[in-house]
């Protein structure tokens, strides 16, 4: 398939399959390294930026609002009068063309600006859904502790750690394209890429803040579960410990010996009453001993 142009008025190539051959001739014409067109095609690469004389070559990680923590790969190359993006099908680049015309962009380092941001601003509603499950579990970790919470515990903490590990990458590539000075982007884009940075800086401090949020719920579970294997157990030793009277008794008044009472046509009902009064004194002491 060709590489399109989203917007005729700029020579922004747009390939959609990385193994196009369009890639190989864009390569060839602007003399783009092979190397960075083989990560272009294995896809599955860190976010990293490599600046050369004439352009420069970024991986962002682009992230699926709708399939959870799922990242993939946008490969942009962007030089002083060109622009190639490489990516798996998106709408994303529809709403990049959409903001491009709206603001009228006529300068290639302008619409890569757009095309980060656009990136970034999607990690946004993952946020959101990560904060509402996050608060969720913390809400229903006391009532409902069982393996079915400690499950979604886990899950949720390997997500995050997953974001946090793809957003530090993508913090440290806008890091390094504010910093270089002069070159393929404008200096009059400095103050939109930090304001990027800084949203990236907020996106680690908020995956940051719901890892620690979910330690928290992991300690309340396993409190909750010590809780209640502790009450089972009170529970237990209270039978066994008010059972252990009348085991006493009727293993004593059924030994082959002479007993007091044993020819007492009155013996059974000594031998209950004694087994009540003996429950109810054991009973009396644990309610004295507030042991329940």
């Amino acid at each position: 398939m060709p590489a399109s142009q989203p917007i005729p008025t700029l020579a922004w190539f747009d390939i959609d399959d990385p193994a196009s051959s369009s890639l190989d001739d864009l390569a060839q014409r602007y003399q783009l390294h092979p190397l960075e067109i083989e990560d272009c095609r294995h896809g599955r690469q860190r976010a990293k930026t490599d600046e050369h004389e004439n352009y420069i070559f970024c991986v962002f990680k682009h992230l699926h609002p709708d399939r959870g923590i799922d990242f993939d790969d946008a490969d942009i190359f962007v030089g002083r009068d060109f622009i190639i993006t490489v990516h798996t099908p998106a709408d994303r680049i529809d709403r990049v063309r959409a903001r491009a015309v709206e603001e009228k962009i006529t300068r290639v380092d302008r619409l890569f600006y757009i095309l980060l941001d656009e990136i970034v601003d999607g990690y946004l509603p993952v946020l959101d859904k990560l904060s509402d499950e996050t608060s969720e579990i913390e809400s229903s970790v006391l009532e409902h502790p069982d393996p079915v919470m400690l499950k979604r515990i886990f899950e949720l903490k390997r997500k995050l750690i997953e974001f946090r590990r793809e957003a530090n990458a993508m913090r440290e590539v806008v890091n390094t394209l504010m910093r270089r000075e002069g070159g393929i982007l404008g200096d009059d884009l400095d103050p939109y890429l930090r304001d990027v940075y800084d949203h990236l800086i907020r996106t680690v401090d908020l995956i940051e803040t719901y890892r620690d949020l979910l330690t928290g719920s992991l300690d309340i579970y396993l409190s909750a579960v010590a809780n209640r294997t502790n009450e089972v157990m009170k529970v237990l030793t209270i039978y066994g410990t008010v059972a252990l009277p009348l085991i006493i008794i009727t293993g004593f008044f059924g030994m082959n010996l002479p007993l007091p009472f044993q020819h007492s046509p009155h013996a059974l009902a000594y031998t209950i009453g004694i087994m009540a009064l003996s429950t109810v004194a054991v009973l009396i002491y644990f309610k004295v001993k507030r042991w329940f």
